[in-house]
C-alpha cells in the first residue's frame, strides 16, 4: 500500500488502489457495458464535436478504456489518451489497432499537466465524473485550469459530475450529508461533498459530488465563459424532463457543454 505521502497531488489511497488494479480495468467495459449513462454522454460527444481529421484532436483526460475516443475516433477526430492507469491505457492502445485509430496514450496526472503546451488540442471531454475522483478543491481546480490552457479558442469540454443534492433521493444519503457537512465543519482534510465508499474491492474509494453553483465556480475561474448544463435524469440515459423545475435538487448530475 502507497503511504498517504507518496501518492500524487490529488489521488486518494482508494484512487490509487483503483489505478493500480489489474481486474478492474481487464473488467472495466463488461461491468459497465449496460450502463445507460455510457450512450447518451457518446451520443452528446458525437453530436457536439461533429466529424473531424487527423490535425483534429481531442483530448479525453481520464480516459479509462478510451470508449469516448473510440467514439470520436470513428467520427474522423485524432484522440489523446491521458490516464493515470497504465493498465487502461494498454486498452485504449489495443482498442486503437482494432478499430485502425489513431490515439496517443499518456501517462498523467489530470493535477499536473505542465507538459502539454497551450492551445494543444481542439476539443476535451472528462465523463463518468472523473473530475469528482480528484481529491481536493484546489486539485481540482488545477486540473480545469490546465484542461483551459490546452483547448485551442472555440473548443469545446464536455464534462460529467454528480449532483450532491441528489443524495436526497439514496437510501442512507441524508444521513451522509449530515455526517459529511460536520466532518468538513471539524477538518480541513475533508470538504463537503467527499465521499468514501466500497467499490469493486476498494474498500475505500473516493468521490466528490458538485452542487451546481460549486462546478459553476470551478469552471469559471478556469477560464470558461459559456456553460451550457444538461440536467441528468435519474436514470442518466436521457436529460431531466420539467428541467426548469428545481433541476439542481432533482437532477442525477449533469453533462456539461463548456467553451
Amino acid at each position: 500500500m502507497t503511504d498517504n505521502w507518496q501518492l500524487p497531488p490529488g489521488v486518494s489511497p482508494g484512487t490509487h488502489e483503483y489505478f493500480e488494479s489489474d481486474e478492474i480495468a481487464n473488467d472495466y467495459d463488461a461491468y459497465f457495458k449496460y450502463t445507460s449513462l455510457f450512450s447518451f454522454d457518446e451520443s452528446i460527444v458525437i453530436n457536439e464535436l461533429g466529424k473531424g481529421n487527423e490535425e483534429s484532436i481531442v483530448a479525453d483526460f481520464g480516459c479509462g478504456t478510451g470508449r469516448a475516443l473510440v467514439a470520436a475516433g470513428k467520427q474522423g477526430h485524432r484522440g489523446l489518451a491521458i490516464d493515470m492507469s497504465t493498465k487502461m491505457l494498454r486498452i485504449v492502445q489495443r482498442k486503437a489497432l482494432e478499430n485502425d485509430l489513431q490515439i496517443d496514450c499518456i501517462k498523467a496526472n489530470l493535477v499536473a499537466l505542465d507538459g502539454f503546451r497551450d492551445s494543444s488540442i481542439n476539443h476535451g471531454v472528462c465523463l463518468f465524473s472523473t473530475l469528482g475522483m480528484i481529491q481536493g478543491d484546489s486539485n481540482r481546480q488545477s486540473a480545469l485550469n490546465h484542461f483551459h490552457r490546452m483547448l485551442k479558442p472555440g473548443g469545446k469540454l464536455i464534462l460529467h459530475v454528480h449532483n450532491y443534492w441528489y443524495n436526497l433521493y439514496d437510501p442512507g444519503g441524508p444521513k451522509w450529508m449530515i455526517k459529511n457537512a460536520w466532518q468538513s465543519l471539524r477538518s480541513t482534510e475533508i470538504e463537503r461533498g467527499d465521499r468514501t465508499y466500497p467499490y469493486r474491492g476498494v474498500y475505500n474509494m473516493y468521490l466528490h459530488v458538485f452542487t451546481r453553483p460549486e462546478i459553476h465556480r470551478l469552471l469559471y475561474n478556469a477560464g470558461f465563459s459559456k456553460l451550457r448544463f444538461i440536467p441528468l435524469s435519474p436514470i442518466r440515459m436521457t436529460p431531466l424532463s420539467n428541467s426548469w423545475f428545481l433541476s439542481g435538487l432533482r437532477c442525477n448530475g449533469w453533462v456539461i457543454i463548456c467553451q
